[in-house]
């Protein structure tokens, strides 16, 4: 009940994003986060990570495989994710823990790397679900813009 009532306000978000085709940065995460199961204390890591997307400059969803992938919440603002071209997380034994363990912004220009971003929390994504709320999205915004294309401009 609770993941289709957030779903259901960020559909009713989707007015300010059908213009630009794209949904805000705070909108992808209020998605993610209605897809996340509740916070764990760690989650597997095997080797390298399969992909991750920025959600704002406090949050980021990571896959560990295609089809397995974690929403981490930081500790503050992680300066320079937004345009990072690479991430890394810190690990024990496989294993990336919530509040050890920390986020490793790659920065493309000369000098030291930026400053690691503490973990605060890990919650596991439904991806199948995930997956599904982004295409109704998308096919929302779709109409959307089609709908508007159809009116009649006076």
């Amino acid at each position: 009940m609770k993941q289709t009532l957030a779903i259901a306000t960020l559909c009713l978000g989707l007015a300010a994003c059908a213009s630009t085709g794209r949904l805000s940065t705070a909108q992808k995460l209020d998605l993610y986060r209605a897809h996340a199961g509740p916070p764990q204390q760690d989650m597997p890591l095997y080797g390298s990570l399969s992909g991750w997307t920025e959600l704002g400059d406090s949050a980021l969803a990571v896959w560990t495989r295609p089809s397995e992938g974690y929403l981490l919440e930081l500790a503050g603002p992680c300066q320079g994710l937004d345009y990072a071209p690479a991430i890394g997380l810190t690990s024990r034994v496989g294993r990336v823990s919530a509040r050890f363990d920390k986020v490793l912004v790659r920065d493309p220009t000369p000098g030291p790397m930026n400053m690691p971003c503490f973990i605060s929390s890990i919650r596991k994504l439904d991806t199948k679900a995930l997956r599904s709320s982004e295409q109704a999205l998308r096919q929302a915004q779709l109409q959307e813009r089609e709908e508007g294309q159809q009116s009649p401009t006076r």
